[in-house]
């Protein structure tokens, strides 16, 4: 990393943060171009380039191969494929990212899973020579899912098919075809060649017939600020504060992270399950009182009442409050060898409440490829995606997860192993 870089980095502390990950299936080139854009965008140290040009040589690879920047375990190296969710951190003058490297083999996709779940962003990589495939589908959907707004298809390879704009057309039209069945707002397309570095930092040459930006000015340039929910507000307690000092004797705050909405001091807020009602005294972060909190920010309220409010409970507004229900009905992405049945019953986590369900009904599954129901084969099993519905042993206020992904979440856990087995979007 230059002086410059370090330079430029240090001067603007203010920029937004882009959370995004790379899906697609193995062998695709997603290590391959997060590690070409932390090489381009000179976000590698000296000494972390001669580690992976030294273990390259080893391998006898002829060029220094950039996936190894993210393929951190053995298995990865050794296998040439990714296996755990790696996580990189890089900034550039306009924005600071944190990419989410997820694997491709089908066996993996629940780590895919977990690491999109905080994204903003999708890239979906596509191999040019084999066009759009069953994994493509698969992860397209459960992006889709997730409620990610924005993708970016980077058609992978195209120095293999020669740079044939036919080539990306064909690719573009088919990936478009599937996806307009799905619930997506913002879908990009990028002619790439992860390995030499084409229309990544710098615009082709081998391709003049592409006229849309790189992938880094996209990245750079992408609004994602008005995608969190600035209405509802929303604020699950995850701690009370009580420092019993003579200092802070009467402090009584509510520790949590804003889901929803924008919450100001003299607000009035109700207080969830209780319904009781208070204004906000005050907003404190760990660098000060500040007068508004907004969603994604970790702050500490202060009510002007002494209620009685616990880990669980959830600070709203009086006249927009979530649903209170037992019975839910989500789409579930299942993630666990051991199928999902009928009458079982699981701990559930949604936002900072603990509580346990029955799985009541399977309502039907979805075929990965043409997005039609599977009613006559009601049998979840590993990476097969569903809608059921569950009855939990109290209620639960939630949004749908198309309102809010924060409260409209939840992850299914077996009580006999405490492995998670099951993401929860509700409907």
């Amino acid at each position: 990393m230059t002086d410059s870089t370090k330079h430029t980095i240090i001067e603007n502390p203010t920029r937004g943060l882009l959370r995004f990950f790379t899906a697609g299936s193995v062998d695709d080139g997603k290590s391959t171009l997060i590690g070409r854009l932390l090489y381009d965008t000179k976000s590698i140290f000296e000494d972390q380039y001669e580690a992976i040009k030294n273990t390259s040589e080893l391998r006898g690879e002829e060029n220094v191969n950039l996936a190894l920047l993210t393929d951190g375990l053995r298995a990865e190296r050794e296998q040439g494929i990714t296996i755990d969710v790696a996580y990189r951190y890089f900034s550039t003058p306009r924005r600071k990212f944190i990419i989410a490297d997820t694997p491709g083999h089908i066996q993996y996709t629940r780590n895919m899973i977990t690491g999109s779940s905080t994204a903003n962003l999708a890239i979906i990589m596509v191999d040019a020579r084999h066009g759009i495939i069953e994994q493509t589908c698969r992860h397209t959907l459960i992006t889709s899912l997730i409620g990610i707004r924005h993708i970016i298809v980077c058609i992978n390879k195209m120095d293999l098919v020669d740079y044939k704009e036919e080539v990306f057309e064909k690719i573009r039209a088919d990936f478009e075809k599937f996806s307009s069945k799905l619930e997506v707002v913002d879908v990009r397309f990028i002619p790439i060649s992860a390995l030499n570095g084409d229309n990544l930092v710098e615009k082709s040459k081998h391709m003049p017939w592409y006229g849309g930006s790189t992938l880094l000015y996209q990245l750079e340039n992408i609004h994602v600020a008005s995608d969190e929910n600035l209405i509802d507000c929303r604020f699950p307690v995850q701690y009370v504060i009580r420092p019993q000092t003579d200092e802070y004797h009467d402090y009584r705050g509510y520790a949590g992270k804003v889901a929803g909405g924008i919450f100001k001091k003299g607000d009035t807020v109700v207080v969830l399950p209780s319904g009781l009602s208070s204004k906000i005294k005050a907003i404190n972060t760990f660098d000060g009182e500040i007068d508004e909190a907004t969603p994604g920010m970790s702050v500490t309220i202060l009510l002007e009442d002494n209620i009685d409010i616990s880990r669980g409970d959830m600070l709203v507004r009086e006249h927009n409050k979530p649903k209170m229900e037992q019975d839910i009905e989500l789409m579930v992405c299942w993630l666990n060898e051991k199928k999902l049945t009928v009458g079982a019953k699981y701990a559930i986590k949604h936002t900072t409440q603990d509580a346990r369900c029955v799985v009541k009904e399977v309502l039907y599954k979805v075929n990965i490829n043409t997005l039609h129901r599977i009613e006559d084969d009601k049998e979840i099993k590993l990476n097969d995606i569903g809608r059921i519905t569950i009855r939990t042993t109290k209620s639960l206020y939630f949004d749908s997860y198309r309102k809010n992904r924060h409260t409209g979440s939840l992850i299914l856990i077996d009580e006999a192993t405490n492995e998670t087995v099951g993401a929860g979007m509700i409907l």
